[in-house]
């Protein structure tokens, strides 16, 4: 007779409780990448020209509007049909590893985005890198276009593993009928590999983000040293680029290894723990990181800010009309 794991049951205040903020994640966050996605592609509509941090910051936005879509579902999934006796169930597994995919193309994408910071603040004095940061600058275009090709590779080996794993241990379970927790065992192991082997095709990307900004950092400590010597002020335009484009990188930094970590953590809380609380928990870090950097993004950048700006001053105005209008009720209706 097998013994499975006790399985505690989640009080329906604390499922409500994650679905409101589950809720309230996915808003923010769809709003915040929709915003960001919208103004430049109302640009782009309009045939006006994209600098290329925006061309960047628009495909950077319309992934995370896909992984805000995703990791909703993976809660929907985790409250209403997420069973515990069978946690590795395989739409749950589509979910976590879509997410991993898109993940991976995001970190590509802001790979690109710490390039282009990096040839355009870091001044370098070797003729190589001076080449390389001109080279880096004229084709964002074509390594955004290498990037998504480089995403789509790794998209199709991570499914390519992920949907042979789950054949072989699907036909393992079925030559091993005879036991339950062996089954749940290889469905287990199947899973972590293609877990991991998704993980291991973001390294190249994270690796170059990792050396650019450390370029950056180095940048910034070199550029403050020569401050220091000639007694300038804080105010000066390159320092204040500079503390802008590393509060945007270290922020994503942390932020992403934080989300990453929160990734890991809910696949042993929910295999060998069964502790749904503690997924919950989870895909609430994974959901709070990309909104939290899309709001240092907005910030960080003019053509965001100016966007916003006219939008509080739009709302400002037409909320002073409603007042106005309800204070005398005599001014007449424009349609």
């Amino acid at each position: 007779m097998v013994t499975l794991t006790h399985i505690v049951s989640v009080p329906s205040e604390v499922r409500n409780a994650f679905l409101f903020f589950s809720v309230l994640e996915f808003a923010v966050g769809i709003l915040l990448n929709a915003f960001i996605f919208l103004v430049n592609f109302r640009d782009l509509v309009r045939r006006q020209p994209l600098s290329h941090c925006d061309l960047v910051l628009l495909s950077l936005s319309l992934t995370r509007l896909v992984l805000h879509w995703l990791l909703f579902l993976k809660a929907i999934q985790l409250t209403h049909f997420q069973r515990m006796k069978d946690p590795l169930s395989f739409s749950y597994q589509t979910i976590i590893v879509l997410w991993m995919i898109v993940h991976q193309a995001g970190l590509w994408l802001t790979m690109c985005l710490s390039l282009l910071y990096c040839s355009k603040i870091v001044r370098f004095s070797h003729a190589f890198l001076l080449h390389a940061a001109s080279w880096i600058s004229r084709k964002i275009p074509q390594m955004l276009l290498g990037a998504m090709v480089l995403s789509c590779v790794c998209t199709l080996l991570c499914l390519w593993d992920f949907f042979s794993g789950s054949h072989l241990s699907a036909v393992t379970r079925l030559l091993m009928n005879n036991s339950t927790e062996l089954n749940l065992n290889i469905a287990k192991l199947s899973f972590f590999h293609s877990f991991l082997f998704c993980s291991l095709a973001s390294i190249p990307s994270f690796l170059l983000f990792l050396v650019s900004s450390g370029m950056l950092v180095f940048s910034l400590g070199r550029h403050m040293r020569m401050m220091r010597a000639k007694t300038r002020g804080s105010g000066e335009p390159s320092l204040e680029a500079h503390t802008r484009v590393l509060r945007s990188l270290v922020s994503f930094f942390c932020l992403y290894v934080l989300s990453l970590c929160a990734a890991l953590c809910s696949i042993p809380l929910l295999t060998l723990w069964h502790s749904k609380v503690g997924v919950m928990v989870c895909i609430g870090i994974m959901a709070a990181c990309p909104s939290g950097h899309a709001v240092i993004l907005i910030s960080g950048n003019a053509k965001l800010r100016r966007a916003v700006d006219t939008i509080l001053l739009w709302a400002k105005s037409s909320f002073k009309v409603r007042v106005d209008h309800k204070a005398d009720p005599r001014t007449p209706d424009l349609c």
